[in-house]
């Protein structure tokens, strides 16, 4: 029984500074190291055990010992854990109600009212407005003959189809982006109180202005998910308000914020392998495996956390108690040596292809039909009318560890 931190052994501890660039910029050579040593590890910055493998990373996203939140069953007291903070009291009532969070029954009820917005021939119908976007925002740079774009075509796209998806009105959609980018620096190791109360500001911000939309659609219902989530009925239950402004954010945010590390790294990756760029894009089909092979080779989250829900003996010689925290390492798990053949390198081509990118279990990504066809439009748009496309200054990944981006994206033609 592991009771304390001195009790794990040297072999299956390891040390690395999230917030340290030299790791943050390449992950993977930390990654390396896990796996040959080993890949269920006590992470002594985080101060709890996280899994790095494939094949245990894909079933403790399935695991139903292991949960999003924990207070459902067991009270803070009881966990040893303090009050909650005052000053972060609006980020933590837009993440009251998130689909992200919630455990059944709760987490049932409300995805069920939601999801078929997000299926796959639902969201197939939206081909054409994506295809028509990326051409439209190409228009827009392709003459300059160079640009960063991150902020030119990797964020509006998903931003302004899941604006429109909402009912948010397109001029928003990039103010949606600011607001979501500040409350996830709430993730990262180490958050500092000035991070926090900023986090809280955006978090108010946007809750405010989701209650005007609220109200605005019981006066004047449009043909928006955020008409139907204030309709829908389920047995006779309707979502509050509280519930709709937190599930509006999650997707709001979700909906843009891992399609946008997609598109940039994806670019940075096909740039730097030197690949046949027509080669990777020459059928629906291979242009579907190249993005899950970008999802794969340089994921856009890089740990989901989950809580232990009661005492658990697992059967790698860990020992948890009720409400221990643990790491599941999504972009860790994509490199698995033991899984995929030649981890480390992008292969569009590959046979062995798959990811846990988007998560798996009841908590897999809701967003994930929309996400990859976002994906599969705007890339190959991309280097079909910018073929001589190529980095025109090194790529900078952000100081947000989880969240795996890069803050600029410099290229040119």
């Amino acid at each position: 029984m592991i009771s304390s931190t001195d009790a794990i052994a040297p072999a299956r501890r390891a040390s690395a500074n999230p917030r340290d660039p030299v790791f943050y910029q390449n992950p993977y050579a930390f990654y390396d190291g896990i796996h040959a040593t080993s890949p269920t590890f006590f992470w002594d910055n985080y101060g709890h055990w996280c899994f790095a493998g494939f094949k245990e990373v894909n079933q403790l996203l399935r695991d139903k010992r292991f949960g999003r939140e924990i207070l459902h069953v067991a009270p803070r007291e009881e966990l040893g854990w303090p009050e909650r903070k005052p000053h972060v009291a609006d980020f933590d009532l837009a993440e009251k109600y998130s689909l992200l969070n919630l455990e059944p029954p709760a987490h049932t009820r409300l995805r069920t009212l939601v999801n078929r917005a997000f299926v796959s021939r639902q969201v197939e119908q939206l081909r054409p407005r994506i295809a028509a976007l990326a051409n439209e925002l190409i228009d827009g740079f392709e003459k300059d003959g160079q640009v960063e774009l991150i902020h030119a075509y990797a964020a509006p796209i998903p931003a302004i189809i899941i604006s429109e998806m909402i009912g948010v009105p397109t001029d928003m959609a990039m103010q949606l982006v600011a607001w979501s980018n500040r409350m996830v620096t709430m993730y990262m190791f180490g958050v500092t109180e000035e991070t926090e109360r900023d986090a809280n500001q955006a978090s108010a911000d946007f809750i405010a202005y989701i209650r005007t939309l609220i109200a605005e659609r019981r006066v004047r219902p449009t043909e928006d998910l955020l008409t139907h989530m204030i309709t829908a009925e389920q047995d006779g239950q309707k979502l509050t308000d509280d519930e709709i402004v937190s599930t509006a954010i999650l997707l709001l945010n979700a909906g843009h914020e891992a399609t946008v590390h997609t598109t940039g790294n994806s670019v940075k990756t096909i740039i730097e392998s030197g690949i046949d760029r027509k080669a990777i894009f020459s059928s629906d089909e291979q242009t579907a495996a190249t993005v899950e092979e970008c999802l794969r080779f340089d994921a856009p989250l890089h740990m989901f956390t989950r809580y232990a829900l009661s005492d658990i003996e697992m059967e790698n010689g860990v020992s948890l108690k009720k409400g221990q925290e643990i790491g599941l390492m999504l972009g860790a798990a994509n490199r698995d040596p033991a899984r995929f053949s030649n981890a480390n390198t992008f292969d569009p081509f590959r046979t062995d292809g798959q990811n846990v990118s988007f998560g798996a279990g009841i908590h897999f990504c809701i967003g994930a039909p929309l996400a990859r066809i976002e994906l599969q439009i705007s890339l190959k748009t991309l280097f079909e009318r910018l073929p001589g496309l190529r980095l025109a200054e090194e790529p900078r990944y952000n100081n947000v560890y989880h969240f795996h981006g890069l803050e600029r994206l410099q290229v040119a033609w």
